[in-house]
């Protein structure tokens, strides 16, 4: 069993290209003993987003605090606290941070997914408004 505060792992910095005032912790994963799934806390800085990308797995969302959108292809679902988000294996999506204070969200993968292929969709190297 592991048990700890979120805020002792550190948080890193979302390199990945189309990424914007975004930071990610490895909460849980195969390090601690975890076969089967990873949960991953994601912090967006107002006016912030995740790269807009698709990957062949799935994964689980709950909004802890902030506002935001969750583009679904180029469809935008408002965010908030308590929601929660099922993005299906392929699907095109950007989390994005549209309120006045820090988004932040759990993130759960399958650890399967440390290997899988992310790719990024091609707005993400163009500076618009979804990028």
């Amino acid at each position: 069993m592991k048990v700890n505060h979120y805020r002792t792992v550190e948080s890193q910095p979302v390199t990945k290209e189309g990424a914007h005032g975004c930071r990610v912790r490895g909460l849980v994963g195969p390090a601690d003993g975890a076969p089967n799934f990873a949960m991953r806390e994601f912090e967006i800085e107002p006016g912030g987003y995740t790269p807009r990308h698709s990957h062949p797995y799935e994964h689980e969302v709950f909004v802890l605090e902030g506002a935001g959108e969750v583009y679904e292809g180029d469809t935008a679902h408002p965010l908030r606290a308590g929601d929660v988000i099922y993005v299906a294996p392929n699907d095109v999506h950007q989390f994005r941070n549209t309120g006045p204070e820090r988004m932040r969200f759990l993130c759960m993968v399958p650890n399967s997914a440390a290997n899988a292929p992310v790719t990024a969709a091609p707005e993400c190297s163009v500076a618009t408004g979804k990028s």
